[in-house]
């Protein structure tokens, strides 16, 4: 953080700050491989500019403000939930814009951690004679672009495992039956976080299962692309994820998997790929290379078990009703890690306990990348340089 003192921020900054987060949201589950970033330009305490950036190739959210503003943004205020850059990409640097058309001041919510950006673009500002400030409301802005941040940092894309569960760790009934353990409004939340993922991952036994939907079920747009894994194809011939009118759907298999099968789901609009192996590191390695941020894992107990051994997921939401029923034979949220002593046992970090509904939200990170905070390293380097 590059705040000068509490002094220089004020509510109306933070204000400010708030609205180009909700202004960013408007990006969610479109702008991958960029990150989520609104604009909001003010003058006299009145708003003359908004924008955010709709996805790849369009102009930054700064563009987009600074033409609603016209003429008026010289001498105003800039107000940005991420450093402007400084670099020719797909698109012209925001930092040379800004400083074209003469604003006075940027308030910044983090420094970018793309190695291209780093600091640059506020040290360009800042020699321009333009007025920086860099820190207002952080920990939502890191928290809104999390998956941006650990793609950048760690060079992977970032798995989330959700799941729902009772008080007493079920999944679902020894009989197999899950519908449904949360009640309407946590669901809802789930189909919410559809829009913002780009990919949602579950195996063969929850298509055979439960013949999921996997859309964000009016929840907003878009839906998320729908992903099965399954080594043996032994899926039905019929399943709603095998319409593609409403949602893209891959399944990703090995290599020589029933090809007969594989004709089958293309000529239906699916896609397929095959692997050999097919494992989870595998698939999160194919997903960054198609420049996804995040992907959903909704699958069961043991492809989840997989998921984290393999350091696929990083973040858990779990969804936890105020219910118990019991059973043996009920499958739990993870399969076997293969620890037998508790001190082996994951330790979430960041966590966090809310209501939703009539259920209950615990939402952590593990210790495999993002935690709700940028590394030393990467502080060090970037809020600590001379640049800055």
């Amino acid at each position: 953080m590059n705040l000068p003192n509490a002094q220089s921020v004020s509510e109306f900054d933070r204000q400010m700050m708030r609205n180009c987060l909700n202004l960013a949201k408007e990006g969610l589950g479109k702008t991958a491989p960029n990150p989520l970033v609104g604009c909001v330009i003010v003058r006299d305490d009145q708003i003359i500019g908004e924008g955010f950036h709709p996805g790849p190739g369009q102009p930054h959210a700064e563009i987009f403000a600074l033409r609603s503003a016209g003429e008026l943004a010289r001498g105003a205020t800039v107000y940005v939930n991420l450093e402007p850059c400084n670099h020719y990409g797909r698109t012209p640097p925001c930092s040379e814009a800004l400083i074209k058309a003469g604003v006075a001041k940027v308030v910044a919510g983090m420094v970018d951690p793309n190695p291209l950006v780093g600091g640059q673009g506020i040290a360009k500002l800042r020699q321009a004679g333009i007025e920086v400030i860099v820190g207002v409301e952080e920990s939502a802005c890191l928290k809104l672009n999390e998956a941006f941040v650990h793609r950048i940092i760690y060079k992977q894309t970032f798995g989330i495992l959700k799941y729902a569960m009772t008080l007493d760790g079920k999944i679902a009934t020894d009989t197999g039956h899950s519908a449904w353990v949360t009640g309407a409004i946590a669901r809802q939340e789930v189909h919410r976080l559809r829009v913002a993922c780009d990919a949602v991952i579950v195996g063969g036994n929850t298509v055979r299962r439960d013949n999921p939907h996997l859309t964000t079920h009016g929840q907003g747009e878009p839906n998320p692309l729908r992903v099965v894994m399954s080594r043996s194809l032994d899926l039905p011939s019929s399943a709603r994820l095998w319409d593609t009118s409403e949602a893209a759907t891959i399944v990703f298999t090995e290599v020589g998997s029933r090809p007969d099968f594989q004709e089958h789901l293309r000529k239906k609009g699916v896609e397929v790929v095959e692997f050999a192996p097919l494992t989870p590191a595998k698939v999160m390695s194919y997903f960054y290379e198609r420049q996804f941020l995040s992907v959903l894992w909704e699958c069961g107990g043991r492809l989840a078990s997989e998921a984290i051994t393999q350091g696929c997921v990083h973040k858990i939401l779990a969804f936890i009703a105020p219910k118990i029923i019991g059973g043996q034979a009920a499958p739990s949220p993870v399969g076997n890690l293969g620890f037998s002593q508790m001190t082996e046992a994951l330790s979430l970090e960041g966590v966090s306990l809310r209501a939703i509904g009539s259920d209950y939200l615990i939402e952590g990170y593990l210790s495999n990348g993002w935690s709700g905070a940028l590394p030393e390293a990467f502080q060090f380097q970037t809020t600590g340089s001379k640049a800055l």
